[in-house]
């Protein structure tokens, strides 16, 4: 697959993002659940990035990988696939670490060993960040501006719309929110609605059980009516979908995002990675237009 062409004009019917969290055993080992079993199951997802690749290419489908560093380390050749298949990459932590149980030193010197890596892998400096288990602070949002990235997909604060991320919001217990100004940095939201995780993931932790095992063709029925409320509601909106290699790759769950992603285009949707979306934005392309 060529490179993805950059956004000339926002698309009526609006853009979908397929984007990938190729965690690899790093999603586990920060679970400190490093038995045989459970990092066998990140193993599957260098298993599964060869499968997704060309499903992506029979579908002519470019796509955003968000990759933990020690996952670029552990599986440089799955890495490799997915820089020459042409996806964007983005960084996703070192080892999938929790930001807030980090040190802002803690933080930084994962993330800059995080960008040194994906800059190594793909030969520029990535434009799209997204936090480990969604989980950003006031202090990554500093540490992502200094860094110099573009857009971050942590938030939830939206669904079909690019929004700018505000620094430094206070949240008191006595009164309302204290917000802090926008700053130089966009947000392409997400949410776990539109995760394949808690949909198809099945983990017994300690205390509770995540059940997943969904059929997914009703996870995709879900996300399929938020495609038709996008197209039909608003004007060149953008919704992002977030899928791990070593959930999705399953043969009947890759048969399911096959069929989900024929009946997105017959709705008129365009396909994008996130940084193209984020350089429209940054071109004064305005996306995610409902009405007044």
């Amino acid at each position: 697959m060529a490179d993805p062409p950059a956004i000339d004009a926002p698309n009526p019917a609006g853009h979908l993002c397929l984007s990938f969290d190729f965690d690899g055993p790093s999603l586990w080992i920060m679970r400190k659940m490093t038995g045989a079993t459970a990092v066998s199951r990140g193993e599957f997802g260098a298993v599964a990035v060869p499968r997704i690749l060309r499903l992506l290419e029979r579908r002519e489908v470019p796509s955003t990988f968000f990759i933990p560093g020690h996952t670029i380390e552990t599986y440089p050749d799955a890495c490799r696939m997915v820089v020459d298949a042409g996806c964007e990459v983005g960084i996703h932590g070192y080892c999938h670490e929790l930001n807030s149980t980090q040190s802002r030193d803690e933080e930084e010197a994962a993330m800059v060993r995080s960008i040194d890596l994906v800059t190594e892998l793909t030969g520029k400096p990535p434009a799209g960040y997204r936090s480990p288990a969604g989980d950003l602070t006031n202090q990554t949002i500093e540490l992502l501006v200094e860094q110099g990235l573009r857009y971050d997909s942590s938030l939830m604060g939206h669904d079909t719309a690019p929004y700018r991320v505000r620094a430094g919001n206070l949240f008191p217990d006595d009164g309302p929110p204290e917000w802090g100004p926008e700053i130089d940095l966009l947000e392409l939201p997400w949410s776990w609605t539109n995760d394949d995780y808690p949909y198809l993931e099945f983990v017994a932790f300690r205390r509770m059980i995540m059940p997943g095992l969904a059929r997914p063709d009703d996870m995709f029925d879900n996300f399929l009516g938020d495609v038709e409320w996008m197209v039909r509601e608003v004007g060149s909106g953008v919704l992002t979908l977030v899928f791990h290699p070593q959930v999705i790759g399953r043969g009947h769950r890759l048969l399911a995002l096959e069929r989900f992603i024929d009946r997105a285009r017959d709705l008129g949707v365009r396909f994008d990675t996130m940084a193209a979306v984020a350089d429209g934005v940054a071109r004064g392309l305005e996306f995610g237009v409902e009405p007044g």
